[in-house]
């Protein structure tokens, strides 16, 4: 037995005087088994474990803490995921800005310490507690779902910071559903899930009902992540408030339902979109958060590279002619046309949109939001909006031959003409228009720009970690060792600054293809995408792979990021 340990024994004693024979006993077999001789003394009933405790307490000279009664801190927990803090059978307790007090179930881990520390970058305070009491705080996390959606709700300082708008709950029949909707515990979980979506930054929220249970996900820098769920039996009165809130009808649960409301809550005002969607297992919720305060306020606020926005500019600058924003959903597309109007956005210009739906309302921008049931379509809005003497239109999306037709003769009379398409790349979007019926003269005419973008996730600048990037992994992914030579290569770590994702923000990449006599001619000529691709790289076009790799230069995100949203050309 070492000296540190008779030193516990020691101060064991003082707290629970044990038997010479018993010691001796004990203590033998734990020299026979191998074993820490404490761990026998619990075993045969000698000591107790707080006894144990209490002397580990007192030989390491830290304070003991109970957790019988104490109810974990959901935000502290997410420092780490919820498995790591029971492997290493410890609890966060509470958090300054540099320090991180913690319960442990065995303060002497040296390893455990040594990883809580470098995970949360915070100077450790540990506390001895009960190792049952340690893993009951953290089951009780799973167990209590709906109470931790509260608790989230209180570290914000409470109901009183979400205020919601166009809200009909008093106007509303008083039926069952309705008043379970109404119930202050099923507002608190909404308020929560709304809060806690913000506080991450999240783009969306899913609230999705499975067999036996009701799972939450955010959507965070365009990946989904799962959060703790309200419980199931809570699914039709969460659903319900959220119909209130959209003023739908709560009644109907076998047909999609779309409507809106909004917040204001940590400090600004946001607009939440609302999509309900019947399923085998109840009604599904998407909510798209839609934060005006996030919008660029021009196109030098994206953070394009110096190619791009030279090019974009250029092209916005021009009298008339036609735009194009290609991509596929959520990669950032309705920003980039925000961003443009903005900048071109002025007493002298009139401005008038035609969108399904309109996502953000611009002060001095004239927006229609598009209605199919009632025949208004962005064909018949365009052309009501031609006889309404506009310098700049903007088209939502292009879907059909009728609409591009009528924005292209737009572009052709004088019209300042910005849409968008899903295509893959920007050479595609000719091609597209051309697949619809538009004739090439005309495309050859109006186009003054395409451009197809994404985007990306920004590594976490206080986490991410500089690697060693191994020759074979640049060859599988075709990259020529060559044009990465001198970069540093970072990747992922996860620390609480990031919400342990390792990823913190978006960056927009973009391929832009700025239509010049040469592209004209091969549109006449020959309007498949490869070849007007082929000829705006020799004319100095790069590639959304090209752009992102730049980034990755730039140590903005990692090769394994660029290499998901961006195919090779």
């Amino acid at each position: 037995m070492t000296t540190s340990a008779k030193s516990l024994m020691d101060c064991l004693k003082q707290i629970r005087p044990i038997e010479a024979d018993v010691f001796t006993t004990a203590e033998r077999e734990a020299e026979q088994n191998r074993v820490p001789l404490e761990q026998i003394l619990i075993e045969q009933g000698a000591v107790s474990q707080t006894d144990m405790a209490l002397a580990t307490a007192k030989y390491l000279d830290i304070r003991p803490i109970s957790l019988a009664a104490f109810s974990p801190d959901r935000s502290l927990v997410e420092l780490m995921p919820k498995e790591k803090w029971q492997e290493l059978k410890a609890l966060p307790i509470s958090k300054t800005a540099t320090r991180l007090t913690l319960a442990m179930a065995d303060p002497f881990n040296i390893v455990a310490r040594e990883t809580i520390a470098s995970k949360t970058n915070l100077e450790l305070v540990p506390l001895v507690a009960l190792e049952k009491e340690v893993e009951a705080a953290l089951e009780s996390m799973a167990d209590k779902s709906g109470q931790a959606l509260e608790d989230i709700l209180k570290d914000m300082a409470g109901e009183s910071e979400v205020e919601v708008g166009q809200d009909s709950f008093e106007e509303a029949s008083l039926d069952e559903m309705l008043e379970t909707a109404g119930e202050a515990p099923v507002i608190r979980i909404v308020n929560s899930i709304l809060i806690e979506a913000l506080r991450k930054g999240a783009s969306d929220i899913h609230i999705e009902p499975m067999e036996r249970t009701l799972r939450l996900r955010n959507r965070i820098d365009g990946v989904l992540y799962e959060s703790s769920s309200p419980p199931k039996s809570m699914q039709n009165a969460v659903t319900s408030r959220l119909k209130i809130m959209s003023q739908l009808d709560i009644a109907e649960r076998r047909i999609p339902q779309d409507g809106r409301f909004k917040i204001k809550a940590l400090g600004k005002e946001v607009d939440v979109r609302v999509s309900i969607l019947p399923t085998v297992h109840g009604e599904k919720v998407v909510m798209r958060i839609l934060d005006k305060t996030a919008l660029a306020p021009n196109l030098n606020a994206l953070g394009l590279d110096q190619l791009s926005l030279d090019n974009f500019t250029y092209a916005l600058a021009q009298p008339y002619g036609m735009i194009l924003v290609t991509g596929p959903t959520g990669s950032g597309k309705t920003t980039t046309l925000y961003s443009a109007l903005q900048e071109l956005n002025n007493t002298g210009t009139n401005i008038i949109t035609t969108e399904n739906p309109v996502e953000y309302q611009l002060d001095g921008v004239n927006q229609v939001q598009i209605n199919p049931a009632v025949g208004l379509t962005f064909a018949a809005a365009l052309r009501s909006i031609l006889r309404q003497d506009p310098d700049v239109v903007m088209v939502g999306e292009i879907r059909d031959g009728e609409t591009a037709t009528i924005a292209v003769e737009a572009a052709l009379t004088g019209h300042m003409v910005l849409s968008t398409l899903h295509t893959n790349d920007a050479a595609g979007a000719i091609a597209r228009l051309v697949d619809m019926g538009i004739e090439p003269f005309m495309l050859s005419s109006s186009l003054l720009l395409t451009q197809a973008q994404r985007l990306y996730r920004k590594l976490c600048p206080v986490c991410k970690k500089e690697i060693d990037l191994p020759l074979e992994t640049l060859k599988k992914s075709r990259i020529d060792p060559a044009t990465m030579e001198g970069t540093r290569f970072y990747q992922k770590t996860g620390c609480p600054k990031c919400n342990n994702i390792g990823y913190k923000g978006r960056g927009g990449i973009m391929e832009i293809l700025l239509v010049n006599d040469a592209i004209r001619k091969t549109v006449l000529t020959n309007s498949e995408a490869d070849a007007i691709s082929k000829i705006a790289i020799e004319n100095g076009m790069r590639t959304l792979r090209e752009a992102g790799l730049a980034r990755v230069r730039e140590g903005l995100t990692s090769i394994e990021e660029i290499m998901r949203v961006t195919s090779e050309h």
